[in-house]
């Protein structure tokens, strides 16, 4: 059951200290405000660095080919590296780490790309199967390149969702056939990638087909491969490793880092969930202060009403009112005016959030508290209520109600 009595003194004493009262209460107001919104930020740049990543499988590295820096084995500076097909199935031997695998081979510059009367130039990729997965490309129609097609240098071609609305509009596109730089293909499958719209501008071809009617050779542009479940460390030592193997296999200094250029996407990966931990880390202990700062508003406020009122809580304990009665009345009041004050700062750092829920940046997107955080942040409240009146209660519960009448 409400007590009445209790609740009228409550808002009557904090009725007589308006101005001290709002002041503190805007202490513990700002703490819990500052916190959801910093929390809220936290989780949009989070949000934006996995919209980031999201184009890519996360657990990859990627080799390009690149020149020698350093003189080596009777060999000067300046010698072009390159790959072949021999270091694709040299990787995929001889690494049981490396899982899904792909060559790149690029045709240079956008192609014309013709269906019916329609002519538009696209970028055109000669990959292998396992290119779907590092790409995280979805399909949408139809197949994506199969290990048949590049056996048997097929020419089909598997089109970006751009690629399909601009040359077929609402025709089915799925077998098809296009016209790409004059050599004729047949679409076996539409893409949609969840990275941004110009990788749905891409067409890709068999890594095998392009190599032989573009280049006459087995020559390769990049190789990309995923390293399964290995770690962020097991990435970068699987790194290590296979440039110290293709070092020895082409000959160049180990050492020189311009001859076969990486990127290791795990580790990169890592270093910005580090930042974000950081980061996080950080809001939490600005967050953590600030709500201190005003529970110890709030304590000071209630130490000046227990002073204010010792001869009435003199009056209370001579008329029989028990310490824990006592100590109960401030703890509610305290409570209570954190409690308040903190809700209407949880409220506004949410509607704050919610107004920024539209903004979407490249490194920023759809910033948002958690119900977990909710939770944790209503528990501060309700502790740290009970910890700004405690000392204070503590305090009226010892008043001597002889000594108290006295003043």
């Amino acid at each position: 059951m409400i007590d009445v009595d209790k609740w009228e003194e409550i808002f009557s004493t904090i009725g007589r200290h308006k101005l001290r009262t709002a002041l503190t209460a805007f202490g513990v107001f700002w703490g819990i405000f500052m916190l959801v919104l910093l929390l809220g930020a936290g989780n949009g740049l989070g949000n934006g660095i996995s919209n980031t990543f999201r184009d890519d499988a996360i657990n990859s590295i990627w080799l390009w080919r690149g020149k020698t820096s350093m003189a080596y084995a009777g060999f000067k500076e300046g010698r072009q590296i390159k790959f072949d097909n021999s270091d694709y199935d040299y990787l995929q031997e001889q690494f049981k780490d490396v899982e899904s695998i792909t060559g790149r081979f690029y045709l240079g510059g956008d192609k014309n790309v013709t269906y019916s009367n329609t002519t538009v130039s696209y970028p055109v990729r000669g990959v292998n199967p396992g290119h779907k997965l590092l790409m995280n490309s979805i399909i949408t129609e139809g197949r994506y390149i199969s290990d048949k097609d590049v056996d048997q240098n097929t020419k089909v071609a598997v089109i970006g969702k751009t690629v399909k609305e601009n040359l077929f509009k609402d025709e089915e596109a799925i077998g098809k056939q296009i016209n790409i730089g004059g050599i004729v293909y047949t679409v076996v499958g539409i893409f949609r990638d969840p990275g941004s719209e110009w990788d749905m501008r891409v067409i890709f071809i068999p890594i095998s087909t392009a190599q032989t009617l573009y280049a006459g050779t087995d020559e390769i542009h990049q190789i990309m491969f995923t390293g399964g479940d290995l770690s962020s460390d097991e990435m970068m030592q699987l790194e290590k490793d296979i440039l110290l193997a293709l070092a020895e296999k082409k000959g160049f200094d180990p050492n020189d880092k311009q001859a076969v250029g990486s990127w290791n996407m795990a580790q990169e990966y890592q270093q910005f969930l580090s930042l974000l931990f950081a980061i996080n880390s950080i809001v939490w202990l600005v967050g953590f202060f600030s709500i201190i700062s005003g529970v110890i508003g709030v304590s000071n406020i209630m130490l000046i009403i227990v002073k204010e009122r010792t001869k009435e809580i003199g009056i209370r304990k001579a008329l029989g009112a028990t310490p824990k009665s006592i100590v109960s009345m401030i703890l509610q009041e305290s409570v209570f005016l954190t409690a308040i004050a903190g809700y209407l700062g949880m409220v506004c750092g949410i509607g704050i959030l919610f107004l920024l829920s539209g903004v979407e940046t490249e490194f920023f997107r759809t910033p948002q508290v958690n119900f977990g955080v909710i939770s944790v942040a209503t528990l501060i409240l309700v502790i740290s209520g009970a910890l700004a009146g405690l000392i204070p209660a503590l305090k009226a519960a010892k008043i001597n109600p002889v000594l108290a009448m006295k003043e």
